[in-house]
């Protein structure tokens, strides 16, 4: 199951001046180190790409007669987290060079410095659309929900972000970033209560919201241009008959009623759900940033909680790669090729 792997470096002898020369020692991730990259890979994908914690992993280890302790291991990813935080740097350009970005959030669990209990950090992800020429996903670790860390993040990024209606983004839309609403977060108000209550009004308004995503399915696959133009020819009547009908039926029930709720959320965002009208590249809804979140919350139900704020952001880095690798057109290729160096996890000697 594993192999060791032996580096055998010549030595030579002038015969004359009687230098020694010796072949330089093989570049390692952790210099002087004895695990080889291809057991890094396979360590750190195993904790952020399976979710197996890391007592798990030297359990595994132990069964093949390698003895790695569970220390050891968190020191290799902590060590990887530093070394690939350029490839994080780089990521962020590549997610921020495009015009649309999504963005969501996940708590995380955090162990206080000398405390025995833990408190609530955030996860901030954002990765460009779906239908993007370059598919990349960015995870910003932080100690707090404050939307301070949003517009450190984005910084002097004046694009279109599409987002559901937390209120650390709004200090960012006054600096010029343009907000886009998320149709689903709508649609899930009406949703619950249909669900619930079985409420007609909340049914009519799935029935408007239906039409505008079978639209989306069949314009999924074209280009911006092409997908601007029928959303305009079929989403934007739905969209005006929709908004139309909103502002009707909010006019007739009472602020205390569930559904009041349901048609505010929407109205007041109005012109946020709407912009995606007017271009093809934006989604109709923030779904894709979700499913991006799902890695974290996954995470959280086996290695339960981060031993710091440090190891947070390494985790943030490791889980920033190996994400955006699987977002990749190139994951197929890139796959097979890590999955012949991984499956050899090789430990130098």
């Amino acid at each position: 199951m594993f192999t060791v792997e032996q580096h055998i470096r010549g030595k030579w002898v002038c015969g004359d001046c009687e230098i020694l020369i010796q072949a330089p020692v093989p570049a390692q991730v952790i210099d002087k180190g004895t695990p080889t990259a291809g057991l890094l890979a396979h360590v750190m994908i195993a904790k952020y790409g399976d979710h197996l914690p890391l007592y798990r992993q030297e359990k595994i280890f132990g069964r093949a007669g390698l003895a790695i302790p569970r220390s050891t291991l968190a020191q290799w990813i902590g060590i990887c987290g530093v070394q690939l935080q350029p490839l994080l740097d780089a990521l962020r350009e590549v997610v921020l060079g495009h015009n649309v970005v999504q963005a969501d959030e996940t708590p995380v669990q955090v162990l206080m410095p000398g405390a025995k209990k833990t408190h609530w950090a955030y996860v901030w992800a954002y990765a460009n659309t779906a239908s993007a020429d370059i598919r990349a996903v960015v995870y910003d670790f932080s100690p707090s929900r404050s939307g301070e860390h949003a517009r450190n993040f984005l910084h002097d990024w004046k694009g279109k972000l599409v987002c559901d209606d937390f209120g650390g983004y709004k200090a960012s839309f006054a600096l010029g970033v343009t907000e886009i609403g998320c149709m689903a977060h709508a649609r899930r108000k009406f949703f619950d209560l249909h669900a619930t209550n079985k409420s007609p009004l909340a049914e009519q308004a799935l029935r408007y919201i239906q039409l505008l995503y079978e639209i989306e399915s069949e314009i999924r696959d074209l280009e911006p241009d092409v997908r601007r133009r029928i959303r305009q020819e079929k989403a934007a009547p739905v969209m005006d008959k929709l908004h139309t009908w909103m502002i009707a039926q909010r006019e007739l029930v009472h602020d205390s009623v569930a559904i009041a709720k349901a048609l505010d959320y929407s109205l007041k965002r109005w012109t946020a759900l709407s912009r995606y009208l007017d271009d093809g590249a934006v989604p109709i809804d923030n779904n894709h940033i979700e499913q991006q979140i799902r890695p974290w919350a996954l995470g959280r139900k086996n290695w339960l909680f981060a031993g710091s704020l440090r190891s947070g952001q390494q985790a943030a880095v490791l889980m920033s790669l190996i994400q955006s690798l699987c977002l990749s057109e190139r994951r197929p290729n890139l796959a097979t090729d890590a999955a012949s160096e991984w499956d050899r996890r090789v430990v130098a000697a």
